[in-house]
């Protein structure tokens, strides 16, 4: 079995607000391993950056947190921030998804390097700063030594989110949480960067959880995948199991609703309806106000995640069996809206 750096179990986070209780993550489990790539993917608002809030303790001190998360068998939850500083940035970092309000406008990017390398290393200045221009070479940015003393403006889209990478890996961590790393930059940029990310992990054997809402971006990085809907996981395998033989019916709206080669022109298929509310959540399925599969029975009780053709293969469904027998699961909401 392969050495484990993180194990997170039956995570739940919940916002107390005027309205009530916003349940915006509730009970999701996942491990990672050395050199492991696990994608989480889901729409907005399905819980994926406020798990990965929750693993860096970066959640307001209103939020409740329960369940588990462990590093190398060190229990996190629960614990003071100060008690959280000899890991967060050294043993577990994290590429935010906004890499312009991350930076500071008004320090270089040389200099932000250089105080996240001093923070955890008893090491001078001058060699702070060296380290730091050497990770932006690193990481692509043309003329590093020169390009260190540039203020983020300076930067374009796709050099600030490198420096991102850069802040992230400096300190040589053994988990790299990517949220969103390639939003609102364009695909050559996109591939870039996945490509950077790609070669520290085989570099450094570094675990990466990749949090985005692009399924093309989760196939071509990640071994594993976690589906989340309405807070929770509601399908986990590996990357083909879950793009190839979906049994979640969101999932396989998921993938009928992006272009593919092999649909040739032919119209998408969007799954219709919104997301419930994450504040009183009724009771059964979440999705099945939604599914074209949904029975009574859906309505009565959340289903739990539960082994589909493997054991390795994880889906909430209750019809997935249903869903399997299609010829094509992804063609599951193309008569949804048009009838």
């Amino acid at each position: 079995m392969a050495e484990e750096l993180l194990a997170v179990a039956d995570l739940s986070v919940a916002f107390p607000t005027e309205d009530g209780v916003v349940n915006a993550v509730r009970h999701v489990s996942y491990s990672l391993a050395p050199g492991q790539v696990l994608g989480i993917v889901g729409e907005s608002g399905c819980g994926k950056s406020v798990s990965s809030m929750a693993l860096m303790g970066l959640l307001p001190k209103t939020a409740k947190v329960t369940g588990s998360i462990r590093y190398r068998g060190e229990e996190l939850v629960g614990r003071k921030p100060k008690d959280l500083l000899h890991i967060r940035g050294r043993r577990i970092s994290m590429i935010f998804q906004d890499p312009m309000t991350s930076l500071n406008p008004v320090y270089t990017v040389g200099w932000q390097l250089s105080e996240a390398i001093r923070a955890h290393n008893d090491i001078s200045r001058r060699a702070a700063w060296r380290r730091a221009v050497a990770i932006l070479d690193t990481v692509g940015i043309p003329q590093a030594a020169a390009r260190a003393g540039s203020y983020p403006h300076e930067f374009s889209g796709g050099m600030r989110q490198r420096a991102m990478i850069a802040m992230a890996i400096v300190n040589d961590p053994e988990v790299i949480i990517a949220d969103e790393p390639t939003t609102a930059l364009d695909v050559t940029v996109q591939a870039q960067i996945l490509e950077t990310l790609i070669q520290i992990k085989d570099a450094t054997s570094a675990a990466i959880l990749l949090i985005t809402h692009d399924l093309g971006v989760i196939a071509g990085m990640a071994e594993r995948v976690l589906v989340m809907y309405a807070g929770t996981v509601v399908e986990a395998g590996s990357v083909d199991d879950v793009y190839y033989r979906p049994r979640m019916p969101y999932t396989a709206g998921l993938l009928g609703s992006i272009p593919s080669i092999e649909s040739d022109g032919e119209r998408l298929h969007p799954i219709q309806g919104a997301p419930p509310s994450l504040i009183s959540l009724p009771p059964g399925c979440p999705f099945s106000p939604r599914c074209p599969l949904a029975t009574a029975a859906c309505a009565e009780d959340e289903p739990a995640l539960a082994p589909t053709t493997s054991l390795e293969h994880l889906a909430a469904c209750i019809s997935n069996e249903q869903l399997a027998a299609l010829p094509d699961p992804k063609t599951l909401f193309a008569d949804v809206g048009e009838a």
